[in-house]
């Protein structure tokens, strides 16, 4: 009885076509249309596949994604900064929106109606002649002061602040808890402002998120072994700044800078086993805080 003839291997997906390649994982035949190059020999698709789904993605020392690196939030918040900036030269319509106003001897801008209706204001009537302000419901205002600016010399050292100092924190904390860090800071800075401000003060600027930025820049850095003497003057000269220039809110940069620094020792010692657990109970415990001195402020307003 004569022996059948060797039959010759087809690629498993696609049946007419004859290979002798396997893959290096399943030992399937896989033609040269189905082979991805791995490390050693050859894969077929699905191995790769899975092989990807089971390799966990890379981490920062903190948790955070390594697309932080691309510093995609610090682009995207300098972006909002400016889109506002422009709007608010639009809404003022020819007036002292961008230069000219009272600050810094003319050249920080006066305010607009945008600037107007986004401002930390704690009670006050407005232009139009209604009452407004945080205490009479306007909460918004303390997340959108953090976006406006009184002027393009506002915006441009704040904006290159945030260049210096967002790229840095993004890469090491990862996106998701860079835009936490900066929206909590200046969440903070302006609930402070609204603490200890008089009621009638209008406040905006992306300060009170950039004094955060510092605090954390320290505290991140140190955390991470690294030379932070270049850092403690530029924080030492703008906080003389903030003390020594006539109409900067010292509550609200003060108020960033402590909220940020809060923010970073949760976000920066939390314990590795429970990091993420820890990071966001620690971050909803501050803004519990801050929503109740918002409480209190506000009653104390209106009582």
């Amino acid at each position: 009885m004569s022996e059948s003839p060797p039959t010759t291997p087809v690629c498993y997906r696609h049946p007419g076509r004859e290979t002798y390649v396997r893959c290096t994982r399943c030992d399937r035949p896989i033609c040269p249309d189905c082979m991805r190059e791995a490390s050693v020999g050859h894969q077929c698709p699905e191995c790769v596949n899975e092989g990807r789904r089971s390799v966990r993605p890379a981490r920062t020392a903190f948790g955070g994604g390594a697309a932080g690196r691309h510093g995609y939030v610090t682009k995207a918040l300098i972006a909002l900064n400016v889109l506002l900036m422009l709007l608010s030269i639009a809404s003022d319509r020819g007036g002292d929106a961008a230069v000219g106003g009272s600050g810094f001897g003319g050249l920080m801008g006066g305010g607009t109606p945008l600037t107007n209706w986004g401002s930390v204001l704690g009670l006050a009537v407005l232009p139009d002649g209604t009452l407004g302000g945080i205490a009479e419901g306007q909460w918004y205002r303390l997340v959108t002061a953090m976006f406006l600016h009184y002027g393009v010399v506002h915006l441009l050292l704040n904006m290159w602040a945030l260049w210096v100092l967002g790229r840095s924190l993004e890469a090491s904390l990862g996106r998701v808890r860079f835009a936490a860090l900066y929206l909590i800071a200046g969440l903070g800075g302006n609930v402070a402002a609204y603490l200890f401000s008089e009621p009638r003060a209008a406040t905006v600027g992306a300060s009170t998120s950039i004094f955060g930025l510092f605090a954390a820049l320290l505290i991140i850095e140190r955390k991470m072994g690294r030379d932070i003497s270049q850092i403690i003057p530029i924080l030492v000269i703008n906080l003389v700044f903030t003390l020594a220039v006539p109409g900067i809110s010292i509550p609200g940069h003060l108020g960033g800078l402590v909220v940020g620094a809060l923010l970073a020792l949760v976000l920066a010692y939390a314990p590795r086993g429970r990091r993420t657990l820890v990071q966001v109970v620690g971050g909803a415990i501050i803004l519990l805080i801050l929503l109740g001195l918002v409480l209190f402020r506000t009653a104390a307003l209106l009582g």
